[in-house]
């Protein structure tokens, strides 16, 4: 099924500002929250929407990437949707609505939210990945190596040495908030601020674990496996969320960032969907016509020369081209005539178009149009 527009999602227009997108979502994610829809899919699934759609339009390199290429900029690699989770929905946006988004107690698997926990998000990655020509038309699956930071085994990404080993914060008391009330001319208010002595887990270490000091993150080489969609172009971003590094103490993963680097092919150049090709004759063919093998992305065709044809004439190979990285069709090949005039030739050949310059069918005889035009323009010379 198609994805929605995301600005059709939060009902903006294009050019709308944060401030707005922010109000927009806000409104949404309130009428969608889960404790108000309780065991309403629709509703979940609209609250999941919504936030998706404000996650990227709020980012602004994001929003470039999605106004640019549409979903396909903006989705994992393996062209699955936007990876967010009900965790990654309250960790990313809770606060905008000053901590208890939306005033609602309740929460969907997102409990350390409701309370006001702080959670960790580990550090987006950035990776460039090179791609040939063939490969971008095809789409391909690459496995990249990177060193990243992965949940600690010995601990289970915890950091405590032992599950004896942690212990509920005195000062918040597991909240991960300390509320202070002021009073103040117009009556008693009340803010809440992260913990400081527990930095918003609402949990205190006793015992580090000894292999990762208490950070519950290591240091390590990951394979990862990706499928890069056809029709991917130069300097185009493509996230997949949750693959960067581990956030410390059981947080949410960053995500990984891949960079598509394309590799200059040997006779074909790209131009958006389309690519180029220059094709040299000989002046024979060029008076006499002929068959002529062109390269393509991914195979050989063959094109006849039409007799008479002029250097400069431009053929179009309809669908010859890349794909749209958004699935709207297929770009062409454009060949470009150029006939191969040769620096030196022999007597024998020196007579022969001596003679033929000669005759009346080698003399340039241009059509109508091209006389309106040259003498509409002889004046500039």
């Amino acid at each position: 099924m198609a994805k929605r527009d995301y600005y059709e999602i939060l009902g903006v227009q294009k050019n709308a500002d944060k401030a707005e997108l922010k109000k927009a979502y806000r409104q949404l994610a309130i009428k969608y929250h889960p404790d108000k829809n309780p065991d309403n899919k629709e509703a979940e699934e609209m609250f999941k929407e919504a936030a998706e759609a404000y996650d990227v339009l709020s980012n602004d390199e994001k929003r470039a990437r999605y106004d640019r290429f549409g979903h396909q900029g903006v989705s994992g690699a393996s062209g699955g949707g936007g990876g967010m989770n009900m965790e990654d929905i309250f960790s990313h946006f809770g606060d905008i609505f000053g901590g208890g988004f939306g005033g609602f107690g309740g929460g969907f698997g997102g409990g350390r939210y409701r309370s006001g926990k702080r959670v960790n998000k580990g550090t987006n990655l950035r990776v460039k990945v090179k791609l040939s020509l063939e490969e971008i038309a095809a789409g391909v699956e690459k496995k990249i190596k990177v060193n990243k930071h992965v949940a600690c085994k010995a601990c289970d990404g915890s950091g405590a040495k032992d599950s004896s080993s942690k212990s509920t914060c005195s000062t918040c008391r597991g909240s991960g908030q300390v509320i202070r009330i002021q009073n103040t001319i117009l009556g008693q208010m009340q803010t809440s601020s992260t913990c400081p002595d527990c930095g918003g887990s609402g949990e205190m270490i006793t015992s580090k674990c000894a292999v990762c000091q208490g950070e519950g993150i290591v240091k390590e080489d990951e394979v990862i496996t990706l499928n890069i969609p056809a029709g991917v172009a130069d300097g185009m971003q493509l996230s997949v969320s949750g693959r960067g590094n581990a956030a410390r103490r059981g947080g949410i993963n960053g995500d990984l960032i891949l960079v598509v680097e394309e590799i200059p092919h040997e006779t074909l150049t790209r131009d958006e969907n389309d690519l180029l090709y220059n094709l040299f004759i000989t002046f024979p063919d060029a008076v006499l016509g002929a068959f002529v093998e062109i390269p393509t992305v991914d195979s050989k065709v063959k094109v006849k020369i039409a007799p008479g044809t002029q250097g400069g004439k431009v053929l179009r190979l309809r669908g010859k081209g890349l794909p749209d990285v958004n699935g709207y069709g297929r770009g062409d090949l454009l060949v470009r005539v150029n006939v191969w005039i040769p620096q030196e030739v022999t007597k024998d050949e020196k007579k022969i178009l001596e003679k033929l310059n000669g005759s009346d069918s080698f003399k340039p005889n241009p059509t109508k149009q091209e006389k309106s035009f040259f003498d509409k323009v002889k004046d500039m010379f």
